[in-house]
């Protein structure tokens, strides 16, 4: 298995990063198998959808309005809000899987890989590429 870290700076809003280049890159060459992503942080998640045509933005504004950033959590260090980043995992996994078929990602059409942050207190983060050849 070849598994490798990248680090990412989110910077301090939440933010939708597209990875599926990043993706492609490690995949490159290596034919057939899994692409497994991972992020090692308690508050951001991994999330494959169609970005560049608004869906991004749906779906921090969904976020936003099912997780606010308000003093409604227990979890209350660091800034207004910040505990709602330790539930978004629980709605957006840290983790992906996507089908590898000679070293192309087996995505849909519109379909991308992102990086999903709204943890504004940490803007350093780490994801973990490991493709398994099949």
């Amino acid at each position: 298995m070849h598994s490798e870290i990248r680090h990412y700076r989110t910077g301090d809003r939440e933010v939708v990063l597209d990875l599926t280049g990043d993706c492609a890159d490690v995949v490159a060459g290596r034919g057939d198998g899994l692409l497994q992503l991972f992020v090692p942080h308690a508050t951001a998640g991994i999330a494959v959808l169609e970005t560049g045509a608004g869906s991004d933005d749906d779906l921090l504004a969904a976020l936003r309005e099912l997780l606010p950033a308000d003093d409604r959590w227990r979890h209350r260090h660091g800034s207004p809000g910040h505990g709602r980043s330790h539930v978004l995992p629980a709605l957006v996994a840290p983790y992906a899987t996507v089908p590898v078929l000679d070293a192309q990602l087996a995505l849909g059409t519109w379909q991308s890989i992102c990086l999903v942050d709204l943890n504004v207190d940490n803007p350093d983060r780490q994801v973990r590429f490991s493709f398994l050849p099949g």
